[in-house]
């Protein structure tokens, strides 16, 4: 019987599409599968890096080697780094022009629609990682000309050594907890990003992760640095074929937002349905700057992401607007956390989440304000949109105040399609299938907004792709 004929009831049936490319795994080197401080000093040696950061790597091994698991959250029992390979280096050499990377690579990114944004002039800059290192990089020459840096992170390692060291690190701790520390063990990849005071970089900058490789992680490094009274915009991508062994990303996103300046950082993540995304990402903002955090979170069997904005200057802003989808057999445990250290500074979080299918989608907040920090406000609104009886979804918000002095606000909202919308929308003749899609995508709108055109596209796309079959 074709797929055509069966109806299907699991999302694990479905054909992801252009997502589900998979490519042979085709490596010029590789480490063994596990952990060991062998496989450490190989990465190390492969990029010949400098002696500081073998040995930050190697104190971070330590780090790992210690902590235990989170005890909250998603069981992640069966993260095993035996089984997973840390660094596949692919078969290709960093390049700025599309025709020289190899044509199987290639092809992927072409069909993930990432050189035909660069053609079209959505993006100022484009970097591609394929598995452990970055294959493709390029930046227009008006942003270079105006002192703007952005490539791979080895080379702003190589190039800007004094930047990098710090920086590198200054943001995120490998102490911060077990699976940061594994970053920072075996980080490989990732993008550089300086710019300089004054300068606004209109068009944004996009980098696109892909993992090819089956029982593989990927632990890309980015690292941006806004000067004073500039302006940029970043995006970032992630997919990777489904395969039935496990794979883990534990990238890092170490932020620094200078004053009078902003940051918006926009992610579309399409992990497949075997991948353990234990991202971290945080910023520091100084005095009247501004972090713009946009998060959709999409596939991956577990995911464990909570972009922190630390606001340490005052009328310091952060504003945090995301959406997850959590179907058949996904644990989506994200949110957002913020640090009020310095008074008047202000904080916003819209999160919306929606489930299916005995997904379990979960909202897990921060908002700390010091004892200092007084006049400060924050708003978080989390609304939950379940689409059937066994799925679930929880909001556990922590709120940490240091004195009186604030203005704060914390609203969650737990609902299911309404049945009287849906049978309005079949009276005017809509089918029920899409009449249900037609809310999730309107439940979903306000993040969709939020993103450039054809990244909104591609939201609702894969918002699509989830409903496929699944709400009928």
């Amino acid at each position: 019987m074709t797929g055509k004929l069966r109806k299907k009831t699991q999302i694990e049936q479905m054909d992801r599409g252009v997502y589900d490319i998979k490519n042979k795994v085709v490596f010029r080197s590789k480490t063994e599968e596990g952990l060991t401080e062998e496989i450490v000093r190989q990465i190390s040696t492969e990029k010949e890096e400098p002696e500081w950061m073998l040995e930050y790597r190697l104190k971070a091994l330590e780090i790992f080697n210690q902590k235990e698991n989170p005890v909250w959250g998603p069981d992640l029992s069966a993260v095993d780094m035996q089984k997973v390979t840390t660094y596949i280096r692919p078969d290709a050499d960093l390049t700025d022009d599309w025709r020289n990377v190899p044509d199987e690579i290639r092809d992927t990114f072409d069909k993930l629609g990432i050189p035909e944004a660069e053609r079209d002039s959505l993006l100022s800059g484009v970097g591609a990682q394929y598995d452990s290192e970055v294959v493709y990089h390029n930046i227009q020459k008006h942003l270079t000309d105006q002192g703007v840096v952005y490539t791979d992170f080895e080379t702003g390692l190589r190039e800007y050594p004094d930047i990098v060291k710090k920086y590198f690190g200054k943001c995120i701790s490998p102490n911060l907890h077990k699976y940061a520390a594994l970053h920072y063990a075996v980080w490989s990849g990732g993008s550089f990003v300086y710019v300089p005071e004054g300068v606004k970089v209109d068009v944004p900058l996009q980098s696109y992760f892909r993992l090819n490789a089956p029982g593989a992680g990927q632990f890309e490094h980015t690292l941006i640095i806004i000067e004073n009274n500039a302006y940029c915009h970043f995006i970032e991508g992630c997919s990777a074929p489904k395969y039935n062994v496990l794979n883990i990303h534990a990238g890092a996103v170490e932020l620094f937002i200078g004053e009078n300046s902003t940051l918006r950082y926009s992610t579309i993540e399409n992990w497949s349905r075997n991948m353990y995304n234990l991202n971290t990402k945080r910023a520091i903002v100084e005095k009247n700057g501004k972090i713009e955090w946009i998060s959709g979170s999409f596939g991956s069997k577990v995911s464990m992401l909570y972009p922190a904005s630390i606001l340490v200057g005052e009328y310091a802003t952060s504003e945090f607007t995301g959406i997850s989808f959590a179907g058949a057999g996904q644990n989506i445990d994200t949110g957002a956390q913020v640090v009020h250290a310095a008074s008047h500074t202000t904080s916003t979080v819209n999160s919306k989440s929606i489930s299916k299918s005995g997904g379990i989608a979960v909202y897990r907040g921060l908002v700390k304000v010091h004892e200092d920090a007084v006049d400060c406000k924050s708003a978080v609104s989390c609304e939950s949109l379940m689409l059937d009886n066994a799925s679930r979804s929880d909001t556990v918000p922590v709120i940490d105040l240091g004195n009186k002095h604030v203005d704060l606000g914390h609203e969650a909202k737990i609902g299911r399609i309404s049945d009287q919308v849906i049978f309005y929308l079949m009276t005017r003749g809509i089918p029920e299938q899409e009449a249900k899609a037609m809310v999730v995508r309107g439940f979903a709108e306000p993040i969709a907004k939020e993103l450039p055109m054809e990244y909104a596209v591609e939201m609702n796309n894969l918002i699509n792709l989830e409903l496929e079959g699944a709400i009928g």
